[in-house]
């Protein structure tokens, strides 16, 4: 049985807000809570041959120097992990959760996260890395590596925490749209939360039958959910909706309709996580 949360922390401005949705939805699920920061392979290491056509004695010297640096970096390295983890856990105890597993692993993320995902029930990380203050419009290179790659929900935290209680699914009838309805009508994540489905499409009336046909799906399970439609260009149609509504929460699957499958998350999908100032909840 998949019990427990995964969330990947890097120190970014983001983390707070990771631990306290992180928390929410242990809470909902009454799952116990692995958090993992990653090392990677080249952390703290001084790269590159900087000593260059020295002589040897003091060509020698400055790769003993360099040495020493390497290991005092690695050192600050891990104990910035460290760090990193016991501030995580603080946040989530202080959130209720009693049960924080913490991980300090070095290496390749998707390698550390594979390790773990086989009694995982979901993965939570933030929008954008260390670097989110100089990369605004940029998604962390790690987000999506880790959508691409995961067999369980994605939840991408935005940069502040607030407590969710209404919630907008867009819904276009495609495979990973269909996972999503399909694990969210079996989570006790959504019982009590208010949920809109959305279908954007030219056709309204293809619209309105496909995204009733989500909420009849949802309201067998006891969900409150309701349909919508919209046309246009779906990004411009979400982020109305999004910013004009008050919604706390998009879910969406990874990939909609395309005429070709690649490897990248959908276009559409990789515009919302950019442009949305809410948390999104991705399916595959």
């Amino acid at each position: 049985m998949m019990d427990k949360i995964l969330t990947l922390l890097d120190g970014s401005a983001y983390s707070e807000s990771v631990c306290h949705y992180t928390a929410w939805i242990a809470r909902k699920l009454n799952a116990d809570v692995e958090a993992m920061h990653v090392l990677g392979r080249s952390e703290g290491a001084v790269t590159g041959d900087l000593s260059g056509a020295l002589k040897l004695g003091a060509r020698t010297a400055l790769l003993e120097e360099l040495s020493s640096l390497d290991a005092q970096r690695a050192k600050l390295a891990q104990a910035k992990g460290h760090a990193i983890l016991e501030d995580a856990k603080a946040i989530l105890e202080k959130d209720g959760i009693l049960n924080v597993n913490l991980r300090l692993r070095k290496g390749d993320l998707l390698e550390a996260v594979r390790d773990l995902v086989d009694d995982t029930r979901a993965i939570t990380i933030g929008k954008r890395g260390e670097g989110a203050d100089f990369a605004t419009g940029h998604l962390g290179s790690n987000l999506e590596r880790i959508v691409r790659s995961s067999k369980v929900p994605v939840f991408v935290a935005s940069r502040e925490f607030r407590p969710v209680t209404k919630v907008l699914v867009a819904y276009d009838g495609s495979a990973s749209s269909k996972v999503a309805i399909e694990r969210m009508s079996t989570s006790p994540v959504f019982i009590d939360l208010d949920v809109s489905v959305l279908c954007i499409a030219q056709d309204s009336a293809q619209a309105q039958s496909i995204a009733n046909d989500a909420v009849e799906k949802l309201t067998a399970a006891n969900i409150a959910a309701t349909s919508r439609t919209a046309t246009g260009d779906p990004e411009d149609a979400l982020n109305k909706l999004v910013c004009g509504e008050g919604f706390d929460l998009l879910v969406m699957g990874a990939y909609g309709h395309s005429r070709i499958r690649r490897l990248i998350i959908g276009s559409t999908t990789t515009a919302m996580i950019q442009s949305v100032k809410i948390p999104v909840l991705l399916y595959r």
